[in-house]
């Protein structure tokens, strides 16, 4: 067998993640053009690299089907429930950084808090007949997150696209969606709450907790572990 290493198959996560195994001596590639998922390494031995999705990558974890995987933080904490007892975080690759955050529009001056917005919802459910509607693509993280603060008389919504814009367009009256700047919340007159921040999230090599390990996997992987200076 081989240890199976997932990685992300294009843009930045992808460049950026070659460039760090590559700082340590261990180079990877695609094999052939962008649309095609094969994969190479240099520098180790007994490493296959799989190009997937970030989106893909905990799913593979979890189901043991790849050994490593890089991704973000919150793609791992959203779609993996009690995701610590499936995967273990080796490392912070030190880019890909983002924060998943609660914004609701500039407009709603009084609107400031979590504690805001909980009575901002009961007022709107009690004038509307209907909750509160918040759309994001994170449901997991953010509906812990909202009940740990006691917020209650909102429902999510799913959004797939452009989570900015559901407010301008009327589908959601506030968001949770991923941030690195703010500056396209701003553009569509919205603001953080003041305790909104739900996850500080980056690129992150984790570890299947599942994934079937022959002696030689586990040989290979105190070695990879070595060269990456993990312990």
């Amino acid at each position: 067998m081989t240890l199976k290493l997932g990685v992300p198959s294009k843009g930045r996560l992808m460049d950026k993640t070659f460039e760090w195994f590559g700082r340590h001596g261990i180079t990877l590639g695609r094999s052939g053009s962008e649309r095609e998922y094969a994969g190479y390494v240099q520098g180790i031995d007994n490493v296959e690299l799989i190009l997937l999705s970030a989106g893909e990558i905990p799913r593979e974890l979890a189901a043991g089907r790849i050994h490593l995987g890089v991704t973000g933080t919150d793609l791992v904490r959203d779609r993996l429930g009690q995701w610590e007892q499936r995967v273990r975080e080796l490392a912070e690759l030190g880019f890909g950084q983002a924060d998943l955050v609660l914004a609701v529009p500039r407009a709603w001056v009084d609107v400031n808090c979590l504690d805001d917005l909980d009575a901002a919802a009961a007022a709107f459910r009690a004038r509307h007949g209907f909750r509160l509607r918040i759309a994001t693509k994170y449901h997991r993280l953010v509906r812990d997150f909202l009940r740990e603060n006691g917020v209650a008389d909102y429902q999510l919504v799913d959004s797939q696209g452009a989570t900015e814009g559901t407010v301008k367009f009327e589908t959601a009256e506030a968001i949770a969606d991923i941030t690195s700047s703010g500056d396209t919340l701003r553009a569509n007159h919205l603001k953080i709450l003041e305790d909104g921040m739900i996850l500080k999230s980056q690129a992150t090599l984790f570890k299947s907790r599942v994934a079937s390990m022959e002696a030689e996997d586990r040989r290979t992987l105190e070695v990879l572990k070595a060269r990456l200076d993990l312990d």
